[in-house]
């Protein structure tokens, strides 16, 4: 048995590449359009784990957009979705120069939270040992859910 994808629903899919790429950092690594269907899937990686994802297809996570409007509510309701990153620090400071919100900050120099357009919740850890707790972070207050 082999890890292939999560699937997350979601209703604007440019806001969520936006996201999903632009800010969190993640690289398409193929699109699905099925008309017949009224959807589009598109298949993105970590981008540590793009090259691999290319050719064997999986560690992936898979966007699903439905053409037709629909409503997805608890889009908590399967937990998060957890990743490694370099700099803890520097990627919430990135996202937050973005534009997303750090719904759990890293005042453990470990760990946070930020959750996509569609309230999807995001672990991100700190690769390796954690960093010593600094400023602005360890003073800095929960905002919201994660």
């Amino acid at each position: 048995m082999r890890y292939l994808h999560t699937m997350v629903r979601v209703t604007d899919l440019d806001q969520s590449l936006d996201f999903y790429c632009n800010k969190l950092g993640l690289v398409e690594t193929r699109r699905v359009e099925n008309e017949k269907g009224r959807y589009t899937l598109v298949f993105l990686a970590a981008s540590e784990d793009a090259e691999t994802a290319r050719q064997t297809k999986a560690p992936l996570m898979e966007l699903t957009y439905n053409w037709d409007p629909e409503t997805y509510t608890g889009g908590r309701n399967f937990g998060h979705l957890a990743f490694e990153v370099e700099d803890i620090y520097e990627t919430c400071a990135k996202l937050m120069e973005a534009g997303v919100v750090i719904n759990r900050p890293p005042r453990d120099g470990y760990m946070a939270f930020v959750k996509s357009p569609d309230n999807i919740s995001f672990e991100l850890l700190q690769r390796g040992e954690a960093k010593q707790p600094a400023e602005p972070w360890k003073s800095m207050s929960n905002t919201g859910t994660w």
